[in-house]
């Protein structure tokens, strides 16, 4: 069936249409533009929106749980929970992210998300968002910047250890964060490269040239930037002084105002743009849900207030997409389509997947995100199904 969607305005994110429709069909968008430029299918289902907002369905790179549940569970209640909550929020697409654990914790939950990942490409449920591959954050960190991760589970960097992951998640490892100054981690950084995934620098205290080494030998992100990271000064740039001024590198940031003083998410777009800036969450299983303790992982985190801790560092966010769009908005003063660019072309880009995935153009996924005027999620469209 064809579906033409109309409103007031659509956001590709890169231009703004002013009446614009959507025309989709078997979940591929056909064609975007202004509607008096269209003529549209005889045929079509037309859906209006009014005065709404059309943008790309949001991407989070690095979510670890949310409703109750964690990823590293893998059940099928839980990833439809999980699912269920982030289309709330205007997320279409997202990597379930990992956190340091035993080996055998770890492959066994590899392979349950890998599962999921497989299994959602041929699903016809129109009520989850779809998880694109792991974002494997561990084991492989500092322990002098290990934030939360059990220092008794991070291990020595190598490229067999790394395989044995690799093959539990069926080669579904889109992200990995890694500190680059350990040893090995230079050589595995351009064997996961090699591979096509997107190595991403964090959880690490390596200074200025270290850093620059990892980008030479094939990172090209970096972790939430600034949390867990070797602090910057001004004779001692280390790690940040490589992620921030160099334009071949992007960075994610947890703009709760928690996690990051709202001044320097401001700053740090300001340096970085807003074409190598990407929008997380870092939430956990206690997204959505009242104050608690919860779990992450093998360890468990209390919840107070919207702060997560587990023995006094804190431990993830229970941030939501569209929450972290009206707060740069606020902290940075960026127009909300520059704050959509942040959750949808840009981390498409970081998974290579800018063709598909965060942008609302003929050829790619009918994923959409409906925003009223002031930036309040609608509804949520996953490859065209509207529920």
């Amino acid at each position: 069936m064809v579906t033409a969607l109309l409103a007031r305005q659509l956001l590709t994110p890169l231009e703004t249409v002013e009446d614009a429709a959507l025309v989709i069909e078997d979940g591929i968008i056909l064609a975007a533009g202004a509607r008096a430029d269209m003529s549209l299918p005889a045929n079509a289902r037309v859906v209006d929106f009014g005065d709404a907002i059309l943008t790309p369905g949001l991407i989070d790179i690095h979510i670890h749980g949310a409703a109750g549940y964690d990823v590293m569970d893998g059940s099928d209640d839980g990833m439809t929970s999980i699912e269920q909550l982030m289309l709330r929020h205007g997320v279409t697409s997202y990597c379930p992210t990992t956190v340091t654990a035993p080996m055998e914790q770890t492959l066994a939950a590899l392979q349950k998300i890998a599962s999921a990942v497989d299994e959602a490409r041929t699903r016809t449920d129109a009520d989850r968002a779809q998880p694109l591959g792991v974002h494997l954050e561990g084991p492989f960190l500092s322990h002098a910047r290990r934030g939360v991760h059990p220092s008794i589970d991070l291990q020595r960097v190598s490229t067999a250890s790394f395989d044995k992951m690799w093959n539990a998640a069926a080669g579904q490892i889109r992200v990995l964060t890694i500190a680059p100054e350990l040893d090995g981690a230079l050589a595995l950084i351009a064997v996961a490269a090699g591979r096509g995934v997107c190595v991403s620098i964090g959880h690490t205290n390596a200074d200025l040239g270290q850093a620059a080494a990892g980008v030479k030998a094939g990172a090209r992100h970096a972790t939430h930037i600034f949390n867990a990271m070797r602090r910057m000064t001004h004779r001692d740039p280390g790690v940040l002084g490589e992620l921030l001024t160099n334009n071949a590198v992007t960075a994610d940031i947890i703009a709760d105002g928690l996690h990051v003083d709202p001044a320097v998410v401001d700053l740090f777009l300001r340096v970085k743009g807003v074409d190598r800036a990407v929008l997380i969450t870092d939430a956990i299983s206690a997204t959505g849900m009242p104050d608690g303790t919860y779990r992450l992982g093998s360890f468990e985190v209390q919840v107070r207030d919207g702060r997560c801790e587990s023995y006094g560092k804190l431990a993830g966010s229970v941030l939501t997409m569209d929450v972290a769009l009206r707060n740069v908005m606020n902290f940075a003063h960026l127009s909300f389509q520059d704050s959509v660019r942040l959750a949808t072309i840009n981390p498409a880009r970081v998974l290579g997947m800018e063709n598909r995935k965060g942008v609302l153009q003929p050829g790619a996924d009918a994923d959409v995100a409906v925003f009223s005027p002031s930036g309040e999620v609608r509804k949520t469209i996953v490859r065209g199904r509207i529920g």
